[in-house]
């Protein structure tokens, strides 16, 4: 089953689900860029949204223009708050050592994924409760590059 949110949008080209069922909606670049190597860009969509309260979007890379272009969004997954009424943009990344890439306008560089949240009530307390896992950090659940195991 699928639930659909209304979200008033002012856009040229408004985001568009690829396939039904699909999470992730694809933003296309409303101007053009060329992507240096190891270069970022803040690219523009043209795209502004007003989501309802209890709501969040989030702009994530193009699975595509990752693996064939080496091509990503710099601060994955970029929040877009309900209160934000500005044009989304999306910081792409171009993390080939080798090849420039060039951006147009039209062409999909980004998702944006609707999502709801909570906000949560931050309650002061002199100590946490245990859990199984504890302070156990990164690479605590396995990782053991160079060890056996």
């Amino acid at each position: 089953m699928t639930h659909s949110v209304d979200v008033p949008i002012i856009a040229a080209a408004p985001p568009a689900y690829a396939h039904p069922g699909d999470a992730g909606a694809d933003l296309v670049a409303a101007e053009a860029v060329r992507l240096e190597p190891g270069a970022r860009a803040l690219v523009g969509t043209g795209v502004r949204i007003a989501l309802p309260e209890g709501y969040a979007a989030f702009v994530v890379p193009r699975s595509g223009l990752a693996a064939k272009h080496g091509i990503t969004v710099v601060n994955a997954p970029g929040t877009v708050d309900a209160g934000y009424r500005g044009e989304i943009k999306v910081c792409l990344l171009n993390t080939d050592s080798s090849s420039a890439y060039d951006v147009a306008v039209g062409d999909r560089i980004a998702q944006l994924i609707l999502m709801p949240v909570h906000q949560a009530r931050f309650v002061p307390v002199d100590e946490l409760p245990d859990s199984v896992r504890g302070d156990g950090g990164f690479g605590s659940t396995g990782y053991t590059q160079g060890k056996s195991e």
